[in-house]
């Protein structure tokens, strides 16, 4: 059984609700998961902001030192770490390392907290009046996080959150939730005090129960555009910070004088990837041009239909199975969709079957042509190894495409033109743009976050906008006294 940690201990959960934990290669269970109750996650709430009075006050140079030999743990057991997430998620062994890797650049990032916590100070503002700022930790935040990147992804919340001198509490995704524990105890092995990081393990109950809490203050999330928004509605309600990061529908333009080889390469790694379950996957390619789209698709089907598909522990593998077999069966009917709407099925991957890996949740590649707007495979997110390719007939219908796309996560073009690359990048309606660069997720000290319906709430996550985030500004204007009797002053002070 899966415990929660709190205090600083694992803690089994009491709870009369469980969930398996499968191996997607193979279906099979490989742990059960308490779905912790109310009051479990109280405790867990309870114990961050016992812990926030102490942390607060440790100096941010103490902080950033517990950063700095965490950065070096997650050095020493990457491998181990990557190893649990491909057991539970799937991935590979080296896309997981990748996920590892991504996530402790924010660890490095916030070891130089105090830099970035560093306020202004503005002498003789008035006579002898001074003003100074600072940014101040919260209290208690909260962090929900998806199943696609189990390590990435909390390590893009909570560093930053501890080191401006908050406390917090984790919950997790159910599906694979061992990495975070592993990861978790390694910050405490690091000197992170009891009570400043707890993770707790649920579903929707002990969503609900973070969100309404009255103590907690902040609430990060990642996952699906309608979960992100029901959290931003609830958490907001409830008078909390809420940044809420959701779906994507992630496009990228082939212009015709695009290096088509380059531009290949890229759509296999970012369509492909992770099976397709990143929110920075490119689901659309959008060639420009008939004779563009022609040359993409007859480049792109071999490569599909070569592609190596298998369990984590093949070192040729390129791609693992899908998380579970509703996602399989969601991704599958999907498919059957863009078929039965008229798309033209290129490379059709539902039936892979792996000897000795029969019961695994594994899809094969799939590549669409002559997708169009109005289909389901064009307008959902499916979160699969599946790309479409939609025809644009020039540079202008393909930038309105995604500009009309209720969806504003990340996008990309690829183009020797650089007028054309700097028009797309002023004009397009997307958060994180990639020119000849597929997945632009952004390095840890600039921050992530899209546009429209991919992000609720005013602010990105990790870099400058995470710390912004996780502190508020408080601005300090000061007088002492110097003998002079001025009497009062009924005017608005100037």
């Amino acid at each position: 059984m899966i415990n929660n940690l709190i205090s600083g201990q694992r803690v089994a959960s009491k709870s009369e609700r469980t969930q398996p934990v499968f191996n997607p290669a193979t279906g099979e269970i490989t742990d059960q998961l308490g779905l912790s109750t109310q009051a479990e996650v109280a405790a867990a709430v309870e114990s961050a902001a016992e812990a926030f009075p102490a942390w607060a006050a440790t100096p941010p140079l103490k902080r950033a030192a517990v950063m700095f030999r965490f950065n070096e743990l997650l050095i020493k057991h990457a491998d181990e770490i990557a190893r649990e997430i491909s057991r539970e998620h799937g991935k590979t062994h080296d896309d997981a390392l990748g996920e590892i890797q991504r996530g402790k650049e924010v660890v490095e990032f916030v070891c130089g907290i105090p830099q970035l916590l560093k306020g202004e100070y503005s002498r003789n503002v008035g006579p002898k009046i001074d003003s100074f700022s600072d940014r101040q930790a919260l209290g208690v935040c909260v962090g929900i996080t998806p199943f696609n990147f189990p390590a990435m992804v909390p390590l893009w919340m909570y560093p930053v959150a501890i080191a401006c001198g908050n406390t917090f509490v984790l919950k997790p995704s159910e599906r694979d939730p061992s990495s975070v524990m592993m990861i978790a105890e390694l910050l405490h092995e690091a000197g992170l005090p009891p009570g400043v990081l707890n993770v707790v393990h649920g579903d929707k109950e002990a969503v609900d129960a973070l969100l309404d809490h009255p103590k907690v203050q902040a609430v990060s999330f990642v996952g699906s555009t309608p979960i992100a928004e029901y959290v931003f509605n609830r958490g907001s309600q409830a008078g909390k910070r809420v940044q809420a990061l959701g779906g994507a529908k992630n496009h990228m333009v082939i212009m015709p004088d695009a290096d088509l080889d380059q531009a290949v390469d890229a759509l296999m790694g970012a369509g492909f990837g992770s099976a397709g379950e990143r929110c920075m996957a490119i689901s659309v390619a959008v060639p420009v041009g008939e004779e563009t789209a022609d040359r993409l698709v007859k480049a792109l089907r071999p490569r599909v239909e070569a592609l190596k598909v298998g369990p984590a522990d093949d070192p040729d593998a390129e791609m693992g199975p899908v998380i579970t077999a509703a996602a399989k069966e969601k991704i599958s009917g999907l498919i059957d969709s863009g078929v039965a709407a008229g798309a033209e099925l290129v490379v059709d991957g539902r039936n892979l079957s792996l000897q000795g890996y029969e019961n695994g949740y594994f899809l094969g590649g799939s590549l669409f042509d002559k997708v169009t707007t109005d289909m389901d495979i064009y307008t959902q997110e499916i979160f699969g190894p599946v790309l479409s390719v939609v025809r644009a007939t020039d540079y202008d219908s393909a930038v309105k495409m995604i500009n009309d796309h209720e969806y504003g996560n990340g996008t990309a073009i690829f183009t020797r033109d650089g007028d054309a690359a700097r028009s797309f990048a002023d004009s397009i309606q997307v958060g994180m743009v990639g020119i000849n660069v597929p997945i632009p997720v952004p390095v840890a000290y600039h921050s992530f976050g899209g546009w429209k319906r991919s992000l609720f709430g005013g602010h990105s996550i990790y870099g400058p906008e995470g710390v912004n985030f996780y502190t508020r500004l408080k601005t300090v204007t000061s007088r002492w006294p110097t003998g002079i009797k001025e009497g009062a002053v009924f005017d608005f002070p100037t």
